[in-house]
Formats: C-alpha cells, sequence, structure tokens
C-alpha cells in the first residue's frame, strides 16, 4: 500500500513539475527580448537601411550568400576584453553554448584562444576568440578574482578557418584572418552536443604553435586523435568539451531554456520559411510576431553579457594607470 501511495505522489510529483515548467517557457516565450531591435517592435514596417544598421551596430555582418552573421573586424566586443565572467554570464541569458578555453604562454605574456559552439538564442553557431595578458590577474572581493585578457590587437591577428558541422552535416564554413572567427544562423536550433567544430588556426611561429599544443594537450587532446599539426598550422576536431564547464550550466535549466529557445525558432522559421530577403523576414517578424524582435540579434556576445565588465572596468583603468 506504501509503495503504491508512493507512486501516486511521485506521477502527482511529476505532473506538477511538468505544469510549472510549461509555465515556464510560456512565460519565457512571451516576454520581450532585450536586443538591438527591441525598441523597433511594431509600428511602421522597418527599412532596410535601418535593419542592416542595427546589424552592424550589434557588431556583426550578414552574409546574404550564405545566409550567415559573422562578426566585424572591429566590432564594440572588441574593447571589452574576456574573462570568465562572461561564460559564466552565457546560459542565464538562453545561450547554451560548450566551451573551451586554451591556455598557454608565448613571447612573455599569457594567452587565452577559446572555443565557443551552441545555441545563442534563436541561432546555432560557433567561435574562436584569442586573447592576452601583459598584466596581473584581477581579485576584487564579492566581484572576480582571475584573468582580464585583452582582445587580440591587429598584431596579433591569426589566420583561421572552422567549418561547423551537426549530425554529419555541414553548417558553414568561414575563413579568415581575425581576432574573433564567428559564425551564426538564425532560426537553426541545436542542443550543443549535436555540433562539431573542425577548427584550423595558423599561428605566427614554431614556439607559439608549440605552445599553443602544449596548452591543448593539458586541457586533454591528443594529437593525430583529437588534433593535427602541420608546419604552423593546428587543426582541432572540437566534439566534447574537455574543460569544466561554467558553474551557470545546469541541465535542468538547460532543458527550460533550449525549450524556449527551439519555440522561437520553430515560430521565427513558420513566419519566415517562403521569403528569401532577409529585411523582409525582418518586416514580416515585426508584422506578425513583434515579441521576437528583441531576441533576433541576442547571439554571439551581447551587449547582457557585457553587463560584468562593468562591475570591473574601474579596477582595470586603475591598474592600468599604475594606480
Amino acid at each position: 500500500m506504501d509503495t503504491l501511495e508512493n507512486i501516486g505522489l511521485y506521477h502527482i510529483l511529476m505532473i506538477i513539475t511538468v505544469v510549472l515548467i510549461g509555465i515556464a517557457i510560456i512565460f519565457f516565450f512571451k516576454r520581450k527580448g532585450e536586443g538591438f531591435f527591441t525598441d523597433i517592435g511594431d509600428g511602421e514596417p522597418i527599412s532596410d537601411e535601418v535593419i542592416f544598421n542595427t546589424i552592424e551596430k550589434a557588431g556583426y555582418i550578414y552574409d546574404s550568400h550564405k545566409d550567415l552573421f559573422y562578426t566585424s573586424i572591429d566590432a564594440w566586443q572588441r574593447n571589452m576584453g574576456y574573462c570568465r565572467l562572461y561564460d559564466e554570464a552565457a546560459a542565464p541569458l538562453s545561450i547554451i553554448i560548450d566551451c573551451e578555453p586554451i591556455y598557454f604562454e608565448y613571447a612573455g605574456m599569457r594567452w587565452m584562444i577559446e572555443l565557443w559552439k551552441g545555441q545563442y538564442g534563436m541561432t546555432t553557431g560557433c567561435e574562436i576568440g584569442i586573447y592576452y595578458t601583459d598584466g596581473p590577474d584581477l581579485n576584487i572581493p564579492g566581484v572576480f578574482n582571475g584573468t582580464f585578457y585583452k582582445c587580440a590587437e591587429n598584431e596579433y591577428l591569426l589566420n583561421m578557418e572552422t567549418t561547423l558541422i551537426k549530425q554529419g552535416e555541414i553548417l558553414f564554413n568561414r575563413k579568415d584572418k581575425h581576432w574573433w572567427l564567428t559564425g551564426f544562423i538564425l532560426g537553426e536550433f541545436s542542443e550543443p552536443w549535436d555540433l562539431k567544430m573542425d577548427a584550423t588556426i595558423q599561428f605566427k611561429d614554431k614556439e607559439m604553435t608549440n605552445a599553443f599544443i602544449e596548452g591543448l594537450e593539458r586541457v586533454g587532446y591528443t594529437r593525430n586523435k583529437d588534433y593535427d599539426v602541420e608546419k604552423n598550422e593546428v587543426n582541432i576536431l572540437y566534439n566534447k568539451p574537455f574543460s569544466k564547464q561554467p558553474f551557470s550550466r545546469k541541465p535542468e535549466t538547460d532543458w527550460l531554456s533550449q525549450r524556449k529557445n527551439e519555440l522561437l525558432c520553430i515560430k521565427y522559421l513558420d513566419i519566415t520559411k517562403d521569403i528569401d530577403y532577409f529585411p523582409d523576414r525582418i518586416r514580416a517578424i515585426q508584422r506578425e510576431a513583434p515579441e521576437l524582435m528583441g531576441n533576433i540579434l541576442n547571439f554571439g556576445k551581447n551587449k547582457n553579457i557585457y553587463q560584468a565588465y562593468d562591475l570591473i572596468k574601474n579596477y582595470l583603468r586603475s591598474m592600468y594607470r599604475g594606480d
């Protein structure tokens, strides 16, 4: 009898849990995003000029041939540097991504090259970022204790290439000399574990190549299995991350965020499936689902992630002034 009562209680609790999760999904789905298109909403149809200016303001370029967004070389994010707080801030913003930072030392400085892949709100995408520091770590009580990196300047740009693969199908390929090589497909939904990155980085010299390889192997990568080397080029197959993931990545909250992301992608595709010209898609969303407008450019490193920078910028300024 006790067993039957326990089973009945278990089923009741499961039903309550499912209902609560459903309510939460509806709440998140209907809540207006806080992206670059947020203030546009409904009203007069948005012009092509405003659409492309808004994309540029967000730090991105739209490739109409590939139907792909990627980062501009002088995006405003280049001024924001990098610290671990940014990765921690991603999951609460419905950016469910695998993070793989590789640390090494070269030319008297500490470097980090990080790879990311996964679901960035309403987009599937990936990133490779290059960062370095020549300063001490930060120790801000109650805020942050760790390394703050600068984004690579022009003299430190590297030739990089990445191919993003989903369940054996190539989604896109990007190649550029950059500090932050990215690609994002709007309306594509993916779980991070469904994605693989085939990434190639060409380093400046043998010393830098070997330093990076040492960092790669410290994380857990094995040569001729997870990576290959040809001269100063390192090719990495990034499947499952070896690094410990951000504390904010929890299975329960990841699942909830992903259901929201999936619903947003389904709604976007349902409205735009027969529309080829991107500005016409945005106008269709503006007309039929204006609540999605604020979510459209909330991918990559968006302005909400960099709120952490406001907490530490005064310490950075005093550090570089030598106060």
